[in-house]
């Protein structure tokens, strides 16, 4: 385990370590203060180099440091209200850093333990309000030249501020896709999460990922929010057929659509998932563009009411089709009687 910056630690002579937010096995993520902009609260993520410096050759390190730069400037020229900016990115004393926004509020995690100490299901509309503003997201990252794909989403790495943004916070496993090369060395990715990573994934750098692995790993989220319980991982999947749990097994209230929607994006092979976050949206609601809008956290709709239009305003805004029926009536007695 590397040693945890101790608060008061100030890197670049710009940010002051205030805390220890989060720690893994590639890095932490610390909440600072930015010296030079007074107020200004960020996220700090440290990420370790790939390679140990004690076994990797200069030439290695210079690649990964290389590597690190390009990544992150990507990132930095990202601008999507679900992703926080990153602002800055450098090294010191061999570790990597990226400085983003710190996002205020609760990660999905936290919500749905919340549901689940009250005996509750989270509800299909609220997850899928989440869902829609995720894919908007990684359709934005997806479409960069070259694309950016995250490959960590998971319920922990989601935050919904207070005014019911929803965030894909964690930057500390993106990868950068070059063309014709699916095995770049980078500082920045890695394997994810075991429930929520697909199979191509498990190969870590000799893995090809693409915009189909994030879809993988937000259907998993999305069956962990809506079944209160993670899907049985690749791995197991691919060792015992047929072990992933129906959702509505487990939560009736889910709708069919939706069901088949997310299994899709659980398909063992790339090629059988949705080929984008677009088909996989269109798959979850299809032409109910409303299904997947963000709940609203605080407006309050009041009826309005209208004022009754009086039955002589009535007569006189009808009167065209009042004389055509009295016409109409008139020939039809004319008739009768001849």
């Amino acid at each position: 385990m590397h040693n945890i910056l101790e608060p008061g630690t100030v890197l670049r002579r710009r940010y002051e370590i205030q805390e220890l937010v989060g720690q893994g096995g590639m890095g932490a993520v610390y909440r600072a203060s930015d010296l030079r902009l007074e107020g200004r609260v960020c996220a700090v993520k440290e990420i370790l180099p790939a390679l140990s410096e004690k076994t990797a050759s200069a030439e290695e390190l210079a690649q990964i440091a290389e590597q690190f730069r390009v990544e992150a400037s990507t990132l930095a020229r990202l601008d999507h209200p679900n992703l926080p900016k990153v602002s800055d990115y450098f090294s010191t004393a061999g570790r990597e850093y990226l400085v983003m926004d710190f996002v205020e509020g609760r990660d999905l995690q936290e919500i749905l333990q919340e549901a689940q100490r009250r005996g509750e299901f989270l509800k299909e509309p609220q997850v899928l309000g989440w869902a829609a503003q995720l894919l908007d997201a990684l359709e934005y990252m997806h479409s960069q030249d070259p694309p950016v794909v995250h490959r960590d989403i998971k319920p922990s790495n989601i935050k919904v501020t207070p005014r019911g943004t929803v965030k894909l916070v964690d930057f500390g496993l993106v990868k950068v896709l070059q063309p014709n090369d699916s095995r770049t060395v980078t500082v920045v990715q890695g394997r994810g999460t075991v429930a929520y990573t697909p199979l191509e994934q498990y190969g870590g750098d000799t893995g090809f990922t693409d915009a189909r692995s994030d879809v993988y790993a937000l259907g998993a989220t999305l069956y962990h929010l809506l079944c209160g319980q993670p899907p049985v991982d690749a791995k197991e999947r691919f060792l015992r057929p047929g072990a992933l749990i129906s959702m509505r097994q487990i939560n009736s209230n889910i709708s069919p659509r939706v069901e088949r929607a997310i299994f899709m994006s659980l398909s063992m092979h790339p090629n059988e998932r949705p080929v984008s976050a677009r088909e996989f949206r269109d798959l979850l609601v299809g032409s109910d563009i409303r299904a997947l809008q963000p709940i609203p956290s605080s407006p309050i709709l009041h009826p309005i009411h209208t004022m009754q239009p009086s039955w002589g305003e009535v007569l006189h805004q009808n009167r065209v089709l009042l004389g055509v029926a009295g016409a109409l009536l008139a020939i039809a007695v004319l008739v009768s009687l001849f």
